[in-house]
């Protein structure tokens, strides 16, 4: 008889507590109360655009989980604290080249004169647009944000500091797009956004480098919601795209810069290291609030009561924090979850394969003498254009990606989970270091553009889609492949009609571009299956 079987894989982001979201959305307890300075995610890579291959891009995410509609205001960056890349080409977890970004605000006050001819008064309008706005006419817009972006060489509060200069005018004052509002306010959202990327010169460095800050379409891939829910799936290692992206409807805010890599070598070693931060002003001092290297890091590495301090600290200081490397908890929660399905954890200890992973580098690659956590890149290794390109990266055998830099397409959650459960340890230490786990939100570089600014452009605010669209999918066995199938519903019973195979069983699932969505038990009449379905 058929059974209907919904499939969800496991995702890699477990933490006790539940107060991580996504790659760093949310990831600790304090910078839930600043949105604005929250580090979501941080790629480093060396530019696969052709013609770029002695660039390097750094692409810092900020402000999470943005809901295209999320109006009247939108999500602008916070002007009261400063957002950072931070550089270290010495190897010693000190920043050496940091590229700062601050906002400011200009509003224009557009006002309306309300009233006839003698009882009328001038308002100011309550939105931050008046009008259409275009590449050529932004003159509705209300408010604009512009940037200036400081490289200071050095310690990062007292060392030299000089502007970037736009290539084209000189000026140090460059403008952020305002937010996709919707097809009626911004109708080629694209030709507008493209006005805004910048030629920049860049302090000591003969070649100009690009620059692009503004709102694109969250480039995280992730099965969240049941990961969060004590791991509420039935099959870690399910297909690796059988599952929604959790963020497919949500924007985030990035800082894109593209550097030539002879300007941030030290001339002596190919490898950087970077990371990024976000401070506030507290008076006349910064505090830092947000920090961000590796993705996953503070979700699936630090402990609940030093998660704000991880955000705190800097990467010289990273010895405080090494226990949770070397003696990780995620292995032994997936164990308990999982063990009745035969999921064992590693049992070596200290785990120094994670070791090289967090906290020195691969040897032979990108490593360097501190133990600190951050994002390194050897900057010699070739890029591999975004067709050719493994989305497992170097477990893959594609070393210009993860954990050597982090490109767009790599799907640093699988790599994530499986490196922490033993890939790289031999069977006798890890039992199931060699199982394909997955969350099942696929990422690849073919969905990205292969050029900078290499995320894709926000979802709009409006319109707003309302329709659900869902895949009815069939196996012949529970562990897939899954196939579509045709289907057909009936809205007045609410289930799904499908031809049976001749020869079962057949095990279904559905794909849904909506969470919540559920399929009942398959129930066979004739030559077909009806099938209930659930949805949200």
């Amino acid at each position: 008889m058929q059974q209907q079987r919904l499939l969800i894989a496991l995702a890699g982001l477990v933490l006790a507590g539940g107060n991580a979201v996504a790659s760093s959305h949310r990831e600790a307890p304090l910078i839930t109360a600043t949105p604005k300075l929250d580090g979501a995610d941080f790629y480093m890579f060396n530019s696969y655009e052709a013609g770029r291959s002695n660039f390097v891009t750094f692409v810092a995410d900020y402000l999470p989980l943005q809901d295209a509609y999320g109006g009247p205001n939108y999500f602008r960056l916070e002007t009261n604290g400063v957002y950072e890349i931070e550089i270290d080409n010495a190897g010693d977890a000190h920043e050496h080249i940091t590229f700062q970004f601050q906002f400011w605000e200009t509003p224009r006050h557009i006002a309306l004169p309300i009233g006839p001819p003698g009882n009328q008064v001038t308002n100011e309008i309550p939105l931050i647009v008046a009008g259409q706005i275009s590449a050529t006419n932004n003159s509705a817009l209300n408010v604009v944000e512009n940037y200036s972006v400081k490289m200071i060489t050095g310690n990062r509060r007292t060392g030299t500091a000089q502007y970037l200069t736009n290539a084209a005018d000189g000026s140090i004052i460059f403008t952020k797009p305002v937010d996709n509002i919707g097809n009626k306010t911004l109708p080629d959202y694209n030709g507008y956004a493209n006005s805004y990327l910048y030629s920049v010169n860049i302090p000591g460095c003969a070649t100009p480098g690009r620059l692009f800050v503004g709102q694109r379409k969250d480039p995280f891939v992730v099965n969240l919601g049941e990961t969060f829910d004590l791991i509420n799936l039935s099959n870690p290692l399910g297909p690796v795209n059988g599952e929604k992206d959790s963020l497919s409807d949500k924007n985030v805010t990035a800082l894109i810069l593209e550097v030539s890599a002879t300007c941030l070598t030290n001339g002596s070693s190919p490898i950087i290291a970077a990371w990024t931060t976000a401070s506030r002003y507290e008076g006349t001092n910064l505090v830092q609030v947000s920090r961000l290297g590796q993705p996953l890091v503070n979700e699936l590495v630090i402990g609940l009561k030093d998660k704000d301090g991880f955000n705190a600290s800097e990467p010289k200081d990273d010895g405080q924090f090494a226990s949770y490397v070397t003696h990780p908890t995620l292995p032994a929660l997936v164990e308990l979850l999982f063990g009745s399905a035969g999921v064992r954890a590693p049992t070596n200890f200290p785990r120094t394969d994670l070791v090289e992973v967090f906290l020195t580098g691969v040897p032979g690659l990108n490593q360097t003498t501190a133990t600190a956590e951050m994002l390194r890149l050897n900057t010699s290794t070739p890029a591999v254009p975004a067709a050719a390109q493994n989305n497992l990266g170097v477990i893959a055998g594609d070393v210009a990606g993860f954990p050597n830099g982090r490109r767009p397409g790599d799907d640093v959650v699988d790599i994530a989970l499986r490196v922490v459960m033993g890939k790289l340890l031999s069977t006798n230490d890890a039992p199931s270091g060699q199982l394909p786990f997955t969350d099942g939100a696929l990422v690849t570089a073919s969905m990205f553009a292969s050029s900078f600014p290499y995320l894709n452009s926000p979802l709009a605010g409006s319109p707003n889609d309302l329709s659900l669209t869902i895949s009815l999918q069939k196996s012949s066995a529970v562990t897939g492949p899954y196939i579509d199938t045709p289907a057909t519903y009936d809205s007045s019973t609410g289930t799904l009609s499908t031809p049976k195979s001749a020869n079962g069983p057949d095990f279904y699932r559905a794909k849904a571009d909506r969470a919540g969505v559920r399929l009942g038990t398959p129930v066979v009449s004739g030559t077909s299956a009806v099938i209930g379905l659930q949805t949200p």
